[in-house]
């Protein structure tokens, strides 16, 4: 018998070392795995879910006790004292610009105001002033006003100052907390925004208690014309004397109802939210959120808006985000209103304001308006658990994502050099995988998305009930992502085994194909952090504010991974990764992010209520698309690493079964109409108007015709509403032009009488002068009536300027320039004047138009388009509008917004072409 040689018994050593450390053993040429446990990958995505919605509900469900009065004490918030306030304004019913509502809604703020003013400490000085804001042009350069002006007349305030007696300083720099009392036409507004002005109250009542000791003061704004495109807040700006000595603002808004009041803007400078993080008791703040509503998202504008941009402060901006599904419809209602939500924001607010306001180091107002080098000192914020608020600067911000960044490619860059040709394709091919995951995941989720719309009675029927999404998106996404990842990790495993057979070919087959799953499942691993990292490059080049999340999904299980798995041996035998090593690498990150991604998710599918901003115009399919492609997104992004360990594991048939089990559960339930699209509380938003329209006609010489126009801004057809109607025909046959926006998908119903209007009530354009000369200059004279709340859009393709004045029949000598000559913006060719008052607003105007140079009366020979488009509000329901509201079902509400018609639109125009 020979003796082995010593390279005989040295791979002899190295082969049952190998299958010894992988827990196997040869027998008959066979081998016996020991695979992780389908139940043990069971119980980590059971943690996982379960996990994550404990992060969310601790974050944003669990609310402080709200206070009575007598617990709070003079210098304490009691929500009991600020929902009485709430009560009051609500009572009113809906209360917009120039309705008797809004006078009774102010009357009572001035009330409390002064009630505040008469029980303040003795040092402290509260003034009360009853503003009357002249009428002014807003005229804001982004976000939803591009392209538009906004002319208002007749405003009122309440205005509200706190400062002590003998710091003469204080005056002189303020800090100013504002909200507003108006309400758009479609709802009493409990939460947007009566829950913020009671806040304020209930601080201001706080405060003057105990102001004495502050070496700044505090301005509260109580303001209308909010709803009607932030003019409250451009008309205090530009023309109340205290706003010089405005340092910081703050803004309270709602684009729900309750819930935590959460910071979704500040800045640019840190100092506010620097200082508020400092003493909050209940911190809720996410840059994520900001960096949504900047990017234009999320189509809303606050007053903050015109803070920033137009006197150039800085400061915070609150929003209540709960059950956006509500916002701006009928369901916007006490009843609804969470307890705590005051208390929340009132205890956050109040101990903002004593430390703000008594800070030495107060910014003073070279310090914080905006400039070059502002960006370098912004704040990177979040909250962890609503209980521990992080801020940072973006300069440091950007030191630490360079470093990481940096050593992640030094990192992968000496691994894949060290590793040679095995390791750069190992590393293409976990990439691959990660590509395949997010394909599949993402068709499998946004197919589901274009067919419910095809098989279900609404294109958004998960609205009243958004769990529905867990089953009907997230499901089909993670057995996507599951069979993506799984596509790439085969052939992982295949080239892996390919190159072990050449290298080991002492070792066993079925050695080598446990080793090349072994290897498979930590290349999938390591690849997951490659996604984060691309995410971080992106976003530290763009300077995403929540690049802070990527850093910490990269850098988390890197560390883990670095600690637990990874070793300096080469010739190491892989083992099975530790279920350790997925749980310390994922539970900070998802501590830090679960709460925030699930929030999201409400508030996306709140938002489809209001989608479609031109009726008609938006595919049925698309609010769906959003929402899948959303989960699919964040599908990927946080199980990347939790899928790497499951394709070694007998798990997957079970896990595809479950997500099949309960997709089908969900869409029976949405088919079977066990669980319906909308419910009272949860309403479609569906509109009422009566149309008189004279379009086609000018200067009166044809009768105006008169029909019921019925529309959604939720996607879908109004077939089960019409149902309800009666001579009400839907269809794309009858486009609408609301001058602002089109209804291209409607119902309709032909009303040619004058019940419940006048034909005195119809606006007109009326050609006063058509001169040619240098310029052709057309000076046109519009009355509206009644109509005190209008919109006229402009053809700036003929017009390349303009000019309005407010007159005023009953007086020749009154003038009042509104709008002057300067350059003005359109949009799609139409620049867009919109004016809303009070009741003693103008309803005569002097439009002057300055036509295009190279525009000459010959080429109205060739043209039939429109230069003028105007529509004017009334507020009034006409019987045939009240017979409708009696019969629409109660998951029907009404939509308000700044470009929404009242129930009574009166619809005018002039055309190119025009005898003068």
């Amino acid at each position: 018998m020979g003796k082995k040689s010593p390279n005989t018994a040295a791979k002899s050593s190295v082969s049952t070392s190998q299958q010894s450390t992988i827990g196997g053993n040869q027998k008959n040429g066979g081998m016996r795995s020991q695979k992780r446990s389908a139940y043990s990958m069971l119980a980590l995505f059971i943690l996982v879910i379960n996990g994550s919605w404990a992060v969310y509900h601790y974050q944003y469900e669990i609310m402080p006790a709200p206070l009575t009065i007598e617990q709070a004490g003079k210098r304490g918030f009691s929500e009991m004292e600020a929902m009485k306030h709430v009560k009051a304004l609500t009572d009113l019913g809906p209360h917009p610009v120039g309705s008797d509502a809004l006078d009774l809604a102010l009357q009572y703020v001035l009330a409390a105001a002064e009630n505040i003013k008469k029980m303040a400490h003795w040092e402290v000085d509260v003034q009360v002033d009853y503003f009357h804001a002249k009428s002014g042009a807003n005229r804001l350069v982004g976000g939803l006003f591009k392209g538009k002006t906004l002319v208002y007349s007749d405003l009122k305030h309440i205005v509200l100052r706190v400062l002590p007696k003998y710091a003469s300083e204080a005056e002189e720099n303020a800090i100013l907390v504002s909200s507003h009392i108006d309400t758009v036409f479609s709802t009493g507004g409990a939460g947007d925004c009566s829950s913020c002005v009671a806040v304020m109250l209930e601080i201001a009542r706080g405060i003057s208690n105990q102001a004495h000791g502050f070496r700044n003061s505090v301005i509260f704004l109580f303001n209308t014309g909010e709803e009607e495109g932030l003019n409250g807040a451009h008309s205090f700006i530009t023309q109340h004397p205290w706003s010089d000595s405005i340092r910081v603002a703050v803004d309270l808004e709602a684009m729900g109802i309750g819930g935590k009041s959460g910071i979704f803007q500040a800045g640019p400078h840190p100092w506010a939210v620097e200082n508020f993080a400092m003493v909050a008791k209940y911190p809720s703040a996410q840059i994520t959120a900001q960096d949504l509503f900047s990017s234009g998202v999320i189509k809303s504008a606050t007053d903050f808006q015109v803070y920033k941009e137009l006197a150039g402060l800085s400061g915070l901006d609150f929003a209540y985000s709960d059950n956006t599904a509500v916002y701006h419809t009928k369901n916007d209602k006490l009843e609804l209103l969470k307890a705590g939500s005051l208390q929340h924001l009132g205890e956050n607010m109040l101990a903002f304001l004593n430390h703000a306001a008594a800070s030495p180091d107060f910014p003073k107002a070279d310090a914080i308006g905006a400039d070059s080098k502002i960006d370098q000192d912004s704040a990177v914020f979040f909250d962890i658990l609503g209980t521990y608020m992080v801020v940072f600067y973006q300069s440091l911000a950007r030191i630490l994502y360079n470093s990481v960044i940096l050593q992640s490619l030094l990192l992968w860059s000496m691994s894949l050099f060290l590793g040679g040709y095995t390791s750069v394709i190992s590393f293409a091919l976990s990439c691959m995988s990660i590509i395949l995951m997010w394909i599949f995941s993402l068709s499998f989720s946004c197919i589901v998305a274009f067919v419910l719309p095809i098989i279900s009675s609404s294109p958004v029927p998960f609205v009243s009930s958004p769990w529905l999404v867990v089953g009907l998106f997230a499901a089909p996404a993670l057995v996507g992502a599951l069979l993506g990842q799984h596509l790439g990790y085969l052939t992982l495993k295949k080239f892996l085994l390919r190159v072990s057979s050449q290298m080991k070919e002492s070792v066993s087959p079925v050695v080598q194909a446990e080793l090349s799953m072994l290897n498979a499942e930590r290349w999938l691993f390591k690849g997951g952090t490659v996604q984060w990292l691309f995410l971080l490059v992106v976003g530290n080049y763009y300077k995403f504010g929540s690049s802070y999340l990527p850093l910490v999904w990269l850098v988390s299980p890197a560390i883990a991974y670095g600690f637990l798995e990874a070793t300096l041996a080469p010739a190491r035998v892989p083992k099975p990764l530790k279920s350790l090593t997925l749980l310390m690498g994922l539970s900070f990150p998802f501590l830090i992010s679960a709460g925030s991604f699930i929030r999201l998710v409400g508030t996306i599918i709140g938002i489809t209520v209001r989608l479609d901003r031109n009726p008609g115009d938006t595919p049925e399919w698309l609010g769906n698309l959003i929402i899948a492609a959303y989960i699919s997104i964040i599908t990927c992004l946080t199980l990347v690493y939790l899928l790497s360990y499951v394709h070694y594991s007998g798990a997957k048939p079970m896990i595809i079964f479950s997500s099949c089990i309960l997709f089908g559960l969900s869409l029976s339930a949405v088919l079977s109409g066990v669980v319906p699209p909308f419910s009272e509380d949860t309403a479609r938003a569906v509109n009422v108007v009566h149309v008189v329209d004279t379009n086609g006609a000018y200067n009166g010489k044809q009768d105006p015709s008169s029909y019921i126009s019925l529309f959604s801004n939720t996607p879908g057809k109004l077939i089960k509403e019409a149902e309800h109607l009666d001579g009400f025909v839907c269809g794309r046959e009858k486009v609408t032009d609301f001058v602002t926006f089109s209804v291209k998908y409607g119902c309709w119903a032909e009303d040619n009488t004058q019940n419940g209007w006048s034909t005195s009530d119809v606006p007109s354009l009326h050609v006063k002068d058509d001169t040619e000369g240098v310029d052709r200059i057309t000076s046109i004279s519009i009355d509206t009536k009644a109509s005190r709340r209008w919109s006229l859009a402009i053809n700036t393709g003929k017009i390349e300027d303009f000019k309005l004045k407010g007159t005023d029949n009953t007086r020749e000598d009154y003038s009042e320039e509104l709008v002057s000559f300067g350059e003005k913006s359109s949009v799609d060719g139409w620049h867009i004047i919109q004016f809303s008052g009070g009741k003693s607003a103008a309803t005569n105007f002097d439009l002057t138009l300055i036509w295009v140079r190279n525009h000459t009366r010959s080429n109205e020979e060739k043209e039939d388009n429109l230069l003028l488009k105007l529509r004017t509000d009334v507020g009034i329901l006409t019987p045939q509008v009240k017979k409708v509201f009696e019969k629409l079902p109660a998951w029907c509400s009404e939509f308000g917004k700044s470009t929404s018609p009242y129930n009574m639109a009166f619809l005018t125009s002039l055309p190119v072409k025009f005898s003068n």
